[in-house]
């Protein structure tokens, strides 16, 4: 099974989390669809719930909450990209034009993080691990496998991610407009411009996959639980996948990978 063991590397995807209206309804869903287990946290972190799989950390569930005079975050997933130094990445977001929405800021002894918005104005967050270095399991049913930037401007978020966070981009091969988005040469995540499909506004974003045994099992289950199929199963190279919905607004992805149907 794909433990992760080993320190993610520099910007590099490392956890994703939830903020919903509903914190209880959100963990009930996912561990309803994906088989994940949580429950509400402790008074310290406010109540975020670190949800696992098989034991092993794999996504994060908190309750959204309105920060002084803001409103209540979107019910969105967010995706955290794993950073040496948080003060060092906030200062090259802001040279590299991105916006800082919550400067760095410590989570007890677990890390430091910050939320920023690249100049495209697709929102990420940023994880210098301490005590916890992000997911604990990988690329198997019901974890996280795959970030996917979508964006309105594909020269201005690639060359933003690349010296900003070390993120470079590289044709995806047989995939034609789709770019890998690699660390060390190595693939972490996607990116692509937004599909003409998108409907119209819609803002530069990141986008989480979860893999999954069987999409169409899993998507129709979703469906039962209250969420919605925004875009039934279909074939494609890297297997069979489906865009969701939650019972709360957050979309995702799932995908049956093809190595393992």
């Amino acid at each position: 099974m794909p433990d992760v063991t080993d320190p993610y590397r520099p910007g590099t995807p490392c956890w994703v989390d939830l903020m919903a209206p509903d914190q209880q309804a959100a963990l009930d869903f996912y561990a309803d669809v994906l088989g994940w287990a949580g429950e509400v946290g402790p008074q310290e972190t406010g109540g975020y719930a670190i949800c696992t799989l098989r034991g092993r950390p794999v996504a994060g569930i908190g309750q959204a909450q309105a920060m002084g005079d803001q409103p209540a975050p979107p019910t969105v997933w967010t995706t955290y990209l794993s950073v040496d130094d948080a003060e060092a990445a906030e200062r090259a977001v802001e040279r590299q034009g991105g916006t800082v929405l919550m400067p760095v800021t410590d989570v007890l002894t677990f890390g430091r993080m910050l939320m920023a918005a690249d100049p495209t104005g697709a929102v990420f967050g940023i994880w210098q691990p301490r005590d916890f270095p992000g997911a604990g399991v990988a690329n198997e049913p019901g974890a996280l496998i795959w970030n996917e930037l979508n964006t309105t401007d594909y020269d201005t978020a690639a060359a933003f991610y690349a010296t900003a966070l070390g993120l470079h981009t590289t044709p995806m091969e047989g995939a034609e407009g789709y770019f890998a988005l690699t660390v060390d040469g190595r693939t972490v995540g996607g990116l692509q411009k937004l599909p003409d499909h998108t409907p119209v506004g819609t803002p530069s974003h990141w986008l989480v996959y979860f893999a999954v045994a069987d999409a169409d099992v899993t998507a129709s289950r979703a469906a039962s639980s209250g969420g919605s199929v925004l875009q039934e199963p279909f074939d494609m190279a890297a297997g069979r996948m489906a865009l969701l919905k939650d019972t709360q607004g957050a979309p995702f992805a799932i995908i049956a990978p093809a190595e393992m149907t």
